[in-house]
């Protein structure tokens, strides 16, 4: 049984714990805020005693060996070093850092701590759909796509009313990009990899930050345009182009369900997945946790950081083409 310590108490962070438990080997044994009431009012409904509003006593405790960070971007980075120097498993949301000196540093750590594993919460790769679009697209010509994920944010009123909420603050690592665009970047590197060139065409807000835009990535013989907003709602579906087959995929951040079109005729990749879309992460971080040494895992594993380290570094690049600079 993996023992769980949180480190955040909004909806996504109860979200995630739902789905730990479903898969039967987790158990939430620590949770962390900033204020201790705060703690006691999100633990006691998820039958966790152990509180703490001290971070340096929290990962010095040996309550938990595997901590869930869904803290404010700006604050990932430091929160996973200090994590990984306990000798903690870390699974943290995206984006789990910004920029690639931050990730490199933490590969720097991790390296001085081999025990440890560090996985990133980009749900939507680990979805069956999206597995089975893997499988589809495998020895396939490719001749382009097109990934949509749009999202209007309730905090965005409070942009129109004049405030800068942080997920619209660039201090805090906010921004379209960062919060919305890195479940298309996911899709995107982890099915064909980084692009020969890419740029980003954002919209900026009056908070400096982009709150939505476009990205067009060059493979050589094929464009993918990446559409990404939390200033407006797309129902639209995501496609992968191949010659007179196009992939259907519900959305480029729900990845639930997939179909193939061929010339008019509808076949189904994969079926609708209905239940907490977090289940299969949390199942597979757990094989990860559960199995050091196994070199099924392990490759897994591997793999896993590989396609992190490209899609910050991807992160990075189209940033740094819209002129978009964080933390200062």
């Amino acid at each position: 049984m993996i023992n769980l310590g949180v480190i955040g108490t909004n909806w996504i962070t109860q979200k995630f714990i739902d789905a730990a438990a479903s898969t039967g080997k987790y158990k939430l044994n620590a949770v962390y805020s900033r204020k201790l009431d705060t703690a006691r009012q999100f633990a006691q409904p998820n039958d966790c005693d152990n509180l703490f509003d001290d971070l340096q006593v929290f990962f010095e405790s040996n309550k938990f060996d595997t901590v869930y960070i869904a803290s404010p971007n700006a604050i990932h980075y430091q929160q996973v070093i200090a994590a990984l120097k306990h000798d903690k498993n870390v699974i943290v949301e995206k984006p789990a850092f910004i920029g690639p000196y931050q990730f490199q540093s933490a590969m720097d750590t991790l390296k001085k701590h081999p025990k440890a594993r560090l996985m990133e919460a980009a749900r939507n790769v680990h979805m069956p759909a999206f597995k089975a679009v893997q499988d589809q697209i495998d020895d396939i010509e490719i001749d382009g796509a097109e990934f949509t994920y749009s999202k209007y944010s309730s905090r965005y009123d409070k942009v129109l009313n004049g405030e800068i909420p942080n997920v619209f603050n660039l201090k805090f690592g906010g921004g379209a990009l960062e919060d919305l665009g890195v479940y298309p970047v996911y899709d995107t590197v982890a099915l064909f990899g980084l692009p020969r060139t890419q740029m980003y065409y954002p919209k900026f807000i009056s908070t400096g930050a982009d709150g939505g835009g476009v990205a067009v990535l060059n493979y050589g013989t094929f464009n993918v345009t990446l559409n990404f907003s939390k200033m407006t709602t797309s129902y639209q579906q995501s496609e992968i182009y191949c010659g007179r087959q196009t992939i259907l995929i519900d959305s480029a951040g729900d990845f639930t369900e997939a179909k193939l079109m061929n010339e008019g005729r509808e076949s189904q990749i994969a079926p609708a997945y209905t239940d907490n879309p977090m289940i299969p992460e949390a199942n597979d971080f757990a094989e990860i946790i559960n199995h050091p040494g196994n070199p099924v895992y392990e490759d897994q594993y591997v793999d896993g950081l590989n396609v992190m380290q490209k899609v910050n570094a991807l992160m990075g690049r189209l940033a740094d083409s819209a002129g978009i600079e964080y933390l200062k």
